[in-house]
């Protein structure tokens, strides 16, 4: 089979790895800098996924330059069913936080009108971050698809 885009122990997938971790561990940085978001459940749950996909991504990006150095494919048939299962669930989890976030957002900026008047809330800050939340997990849909097309060939 041929190579596919965002495969892993490839340029590209090392690429993937390097953009997921990127996105996600600005969204942390942007959400931690808005004041006052911890009194908030999903903003706090962005924060764990997020998280959660930097170490995930971190882990295997390093893998790729592993693979990458050493010149090692790494299409074995259970390595490649762990990072479906991994990226599958790291995907679920990252869209739900920024949905749930999102609707959040939503709900403050435009029904409650938290973020306008005296003592208002960063909401361009939550926005923001929420928007890198969306990309970090748009490269996850990515490469989870990647990787479902890889299991059906190995």
């Amino acid at each position: 089979m041929k190579d596919l885009l965002g495969s892993p122990g490839s340029v590209s997938g090392l690429a993937l790895r390097t953009g997921q971790c990127f996105f996600a561990a600005s969204s942390i940085g942007v959400m931690v800098s808005a004041i006052g978001f911890s009194n908030f459940t999903a903003y706090c749950y962005l924060i764990a996924s997020m998280g959660l996909q930097v170490l995930w991504s971190f882990g295997l990006a390093c893998l790729d330059i592993y693979a990458l150095r050493i010149k090692r494919d790494l299409r074995n048939p259970v390595l490649v069913s762990l990072f479906v299962v991994g990226d599958w669930v790291t995907a679920t989890l990252s869209l739900a936080a920024a949905c749930s976030s999102g609707g959040i957002a939503v709900l403050y900026a435009k029904d409650l009108k938290f973020c306008t008047g005296p003592g208002h809330l960063p909401c361009h800050r939550f926005e923001l971050s929420i928007a890198l939340a969306f990309i970090t997990w748009f490269l996850i849909a990515l490469s989870s698809h990647v990787m479902f097309w890889i299991l059906a060939s190995v």
